[in-house]
């Protein structure tokens, strides 16, 4: 089942965009090719249990993440938008709903420009998630860096 992107405003989106030192197609693969995605997918000190991960538009990714202290989140999520090497969208089917547009843009042949993008229906929907995740998301970057560099 896929669905469309949502058209979203400025504050109906949580937006994280880093400049790593990577190629294009290497940040490209660390976001699509589970073996590297399940190690820094997260903040920090999360891990990932990966049960599906059907890379293709329609495709089902369904995973665990494990908080290193308690807890256990079931996230589903199917793919909606592939653009090899430029974009990677997803749809949350596990609360709380959103959509997911990263963006990988070559700005140099070893440097890449990535814009994380959480997509809600509403300003409100938004809001309630906001506070929380600016500084995970970053963790999130910070650990995708870090996978950069081994891969």
């Amino acid at each position: 089942m896929t669905t469309a992107m949502l058209h979203t405003t400025p504050d109906s989106e949580i937006v994280c965009t880093r400049i790593v030192d990577a190629s294009q197609e290497l940040v490209f693969r660390a976001w699509s090719e589970p073996e590297h995605l399940k190690n820094w997918w997260g903040p920090a000190g999360f891990t990932n249990t990966f049960h599906e991960f059907d890379f293709q538009v329609g495709g089902k990714w369904n995973f665990t993440m494990h908080a290193p202290e308690q807890g256990n989140f079931e996230n589903k999520c199917e793919f909606i938008k592939i653009e090899k090497p430029d974009l990677i969208a997803w749809k949350r089917y596990s609360k709380p709903l959103f959509q997911v547009l990263a963006t990988f843009e070559e700005l140099s042949p070893g440097q890449t420009k990535v814009v994380f993008k959480q997509l809600f229906e509403t300003a409100e929907e938004c809001a309630k998630l906001k506070k929380y995740v600016l500084d995970k998301n970053e963790e999130n970057m910070d650990r995708l860096e870090a996978e950069l560099k081994k891969m």
